[in-house]
């Protein structure tokens, strides 16, 4: 088995899953750890991590759980700073918090825009804060943040404030980018498009199809070139190959992993 990432230390947010099966975050963490990583996962519900370290257990990887809020940035600097009195280093930073709500601006309370903006967007600009400084000490360091198809198209229901802040964070990567590459610091997006994920039955088919988890799959496949939905594993593809050396000439991009959602007109 390939193990491009011995030795390297690695951050992971949202590396639980609202259910069993392969989430993007769970999927992350289990790729990192299984080609060598120590794995630091964060999430604000620490028995959505339980599978996740069971699995990586399982086959040997070395998974660390953190359970913090990342709006918080005081608690986002206290994990940094512990994983490297631990570790000596941050290798991978993956920023893979996020959740959508619907609504245009008149429908959207004022503070589920608000929430929407920290959750997704102020999250990526806080563990940036705290971990590009330790990049920059040890000579180099790999950033991936997860944005969503709904952040450079329209996908199928109005959900401005995950549109706006996915956008956001894939503008924020492209900048931050060319700011750290001449320190050695290469930053990359994933743009997942709708991933069959534990999230669809866990919650968005009561958001959006009444509860009804075959309506809304269908829906979903309905706008995929390829005729079936990826997952959490095909997500954590891209952001390995991003993450590693293989892609040591990559940064300031995106790879869009939809099945040919997002360039279909129609």
């Amino acid at each position: 088995m390939s193990r491009r990432f011995e030795n390297k230390v690695a951050i992971v947010t949202g590396a639980g899953c609202v259910g069993p099966g392969w989430g993007n975050g769970r999927a992350i963490a289990h790729g990192l750890a299984t080609e060598g990583a120590v794995v630091i996962g964060v999430d604000r519900n620490p028995d959505a991590m339980t599978e996740t370290a069971e699995r990586i257990a399982s086959e040997g990887g070395r998974f660390e759980a953190a359970t913090l809020d990342v709006r918080d940035g005081a608690a986002i600097e206290r994990l940094v700073a512990e994983v490297v009195a631990r570790h000596g280093r941050v290798d991978v930073l993956v920023n893979n918090v996020g959740g959508s709500a619907a609504g245009g601006p008149v429908e959207m309370a004022e503070e589920v825009w608000d929430l929407q903006i920290d959750v997704n967007l102020k999250s990526v600009f806080l563990t940036l804060k705290h971990v590009l400084p330790v990049m920059e000490r040890q000579g180099g360091g790999a950033v991936v943040n997860l944005a969503s198809t709904s952040g450079i198209r329209w996908t199928g229901a109005a959900q401005v404030a995950y549109a706006a802040s996915k956008a956001g964070v894939i503008q924020l990567s492209r900048v931050v980018a060319v700011q750290y590459a001449p320190r050695g610091i290469r930053v990359n997006t994933v743009v997942p498009g709708q991933m069959h994920t534990p999230m669809v039955e866990a919650r968005l088919a009561g958001q959006r199809a009444g509860g009804d988890v075959e309506a809304i799959v269908r829906q979903r496949l309905a706008r995929i070139p390829l005729g079936f939905a990826g997952d959490g594993r095909d997500t954590a593809s891209a952001v390995l190959y991003l993450a590693s050396d293989e892609a040591r000439f990559v940064t300031g991009t995106e790879i869009i992993v939809d099945g040919g959602m997002s360039v279909r007109c129609g």
